[in-house]
């Protein structure tokens, strides 16, 4: 009973946040990633949160998925939503122009509210199953990616091409910040540790 308890403490939880432009398919990844299941029709100004425990290069995790959907206006939701975030997905329809453009604005804001422009990112472009609908070729997000420093990959929610992989990436980019985070850390104790002080 006790090590289940010790079991459950230690299982680390890495914090996703969706974010994009309305429509671009947010909601159907994560249910489709979530339940296997794609939904066609949801509700657009709903905030979802979801929880999964999945096993990822070896490691156990909790993985907690907020889907911004329709929340975008509200600046002050916006920015909490942002600064409990551990890693970001930023979905565009490869369909929608305009999304792609969006996107921009979505990561400075990530890295204006935290401060940061070394966070773990994807640049995601769903809807790949409406290639001849394509408005956005792989050429210009994968430019747009290499400005970032960041991983683009297209996915289909529908199909469900790429679902899995692209959270699988996402979750290792957490699990390697956190783990140069925590590296930072102990040479940073350690260096203390070492350091002596001459009255």
């Amino acid at each position: 009973m006790g090590k289940k308890k010790t079991q459950a403490t230690t299982t680390p939880i890495h914090k996703i946040i969706m974010v994009g432009a309305g429509g671009v398919g947010k909601s159907a990844l994560t249910l489709q990633y979530m339940y296997g299941d794609f939904i066609e029709e949801y509700d657009p100004t709903k905030a979802d949160s979801y929880r999964k425990k999945v096993v990822n290069d070896g490691e156990e995790c909790f993985i907690d998925i907020l889907d911004t959907a329709g929340q975008e206006e509200y600046a002050a939701i916006r920015d909490n939503y942002y600064r409990s975030g551990e890693g970001f997905m930023c979905v565009f329809s490869i369909t929608e122009a305009e999304s792609f453009a969006q996107s921009q604005e979505f990561r400075d804001q990530i890295c204006r509210i935290l401060d940061n422009e070394d966070i773990p990112l994807l640049l995601v472009g769903n809807k790949c199953d409406l290639a001849h609908l394509r408005k956005v070729s792989t050429r210009e997000a994968e430019a747009l990616a290499a400005e970032w420093n960041c991983q683009y990959i297209e996915t289909s929610a529908k199909t469900p091409s790429n679902v899995n992989e692209c959270y699988a990436m996402i979750i290792r980019l957490i699990q390697q910040q956190k783990q140069s985070a925590n590296k930072s850390k102990s040479t940073k104790n350690e260096n203390q540790k070492n350091c002596c002080v001459i009255l």
